[in-house]
């Protein structure tokens, strides 16, 4: 049996685990992927890393620097796996997979490793919002009764604008709700949860976030279409743009590829993350995708085509509350300006058992996306920031 050179970094697991180092590796200990098909490679440098989908040589000193950052936020966090995709226009500059999708198992990250990306489900949905304004099914103005009659009366009534800007007063998670184990058949059942709370304040008077109120927008969506949510998702942004990776996150179905999650217990250690079923928020968390999903999904938001100019402003531009305040979040985006002045857009994502971040510079065109399998892992904008500059 032929072993191959190890590019290994060692690190602890935290308390509350076996006094043990699990390997973090990106290049395979054997050529596992040629021993399970039962044939060996006369060379080591002939296997090829599974870990690995892209890696432009032009780039290889970016790739290089970003890899070590990535280690770094790694063995810092304990994070147990991660993936990585970089891209400019429609070219995929890089993506890897890094540590491990499941720990009892050993199986390794790769680029094909599905992830739950948390609030990154609401630019997704923000593009089904997009076709149905552009069709001139949707008025992002219009009271969300007229496409959601069952939602209650409120003492002020909310626009789907408002509510895809977190302004219409709909409030977050209470307590743990967001660790809901309940299965929801339809999307207007998921309502039910919040549906009959006060607003928190007068719409369009104060920022508050709200993945509840994307929930809304998933019915909202049903109602302007005239079909399930989730299958007009497949039929307007999955399928359409080859995001072949990219499905809501069901509990009963098996999910090829999809990692296990993994939170911290009291004691700063990994464990298993709890049983969740998220059928209750899928328009606002509930999707699992891939970083080079991602790309795809960004790129085709940063020129016209997919969707018209006009609809990508709309998307991008920053709410004004009452007070002329800027919310720094239009529908289903945050924008902001770099230290270059150019235009980001982007969004994170946290979910049980996943971090999420997904950007795009709307000047150069550079995406960047990155996903772990560890509730509360440090992968903000500041991290894509840091990897995207390395590609310039």
């Amino acid at each position: 049996m032929t072993f191959c050179n190890v590019d290994v970094t060692l690190w602890p697991m935290g308390r509350g685990r076996p006094a043990t180092w699990q390997r973090l590796t990106r290049v395979p200990v054997l050529a596992a992927a040629v021993l399970a098909a039962g044939v060996l490679s006369a060379g080591c440098g002939d296997a090829p890393d599974p870990t690995v989908g892209h890696a432009s040589g032009e780039h290889s000193a970016a790739i290089d620097s970003a890899r070590a950052v990535l280690d770094s936020v790694m063995a810092a966090g304990g994070i147990p796996g991660l993936s990585v995709a970089v891209g400019m226009g429609s070219e995929v500059l890089w993506s890897e997979g890094f540590g491990f999708s499941d720990l009892t198992h050993d199986v390794k990250v790769t680029p094909l490793t599905r992830f739950r990306i948390g609030s990154v489900s609401k630019p997704f949905t923000a593009a089904a919002v997009a076709h149905l304004v552009e069709d001139g099914a949707l008025d992002l103005d219009a009271p969300v009764r007229s496409y959601v009659p069952s939602w209650p009366a409120k003492r002020w009534p909310i626009t789907t604008r408002q509510v895809a800007g977190h302004i219409a007063g709909v409030r977050h998670y209470r307590g743990r709700e967001n660790f809901s184990a309940v299965a929801y058949p339809t999307v207007l059942a998921g309502l039910e949860i919040f549906q009959d709370d006060s607003l928190l304040t007068e719409p369009g008077t104060s920022y508050a976030y709200s993945s509840y109120g994307w929930n809304l927008i998933s019915a909202v969506v049903e109602g302007a279409s005239g079909e399930p949510f989730l299958e007009y998702m497949d039929a307007v942004v999955f399928e359409p743009l080859g995001m072949s990776n990219t499905t809501a996150d069901w509990v009963r179905p098996i999910i090829p590829h999809r990692t296990r999650f993994y939170v911290r217990d009291e004691d700063d250690g990994v464990v298993n993350a709890p049983f969740v079923d998220n059928s209750y928020k899928w328009a606002g968390g509930g999707f699992l995708s891939t970083p080079e999903d991602m790309l795809l999904f960004a790129n085709a938001h940063f020129a016209p085509g997919y969707l018209e100019a006009e609809t990508l402003d709309m998307l991008f531009a920053p709410q004004t509350l009452r007070d002329g305040t800027s919310t720094g979040y239009g529908v289903g985006w945050g924008s902001a300006t770099n230290e270059h002045g150019e235009a980001i857009v982007s969004h994170t994502g946290g979910s049980v058992g996943g971090t999420t971040v997904m950007t795009l510079n709307r000047d150069n065109g550079l995406i960047v996306a990155i996903v772990a399998n560890l509730s509360g892992a440090r992968l903000g904008r500041g991290l894509a920031a840091h990897i995207e500059a390395l590609f310039r």
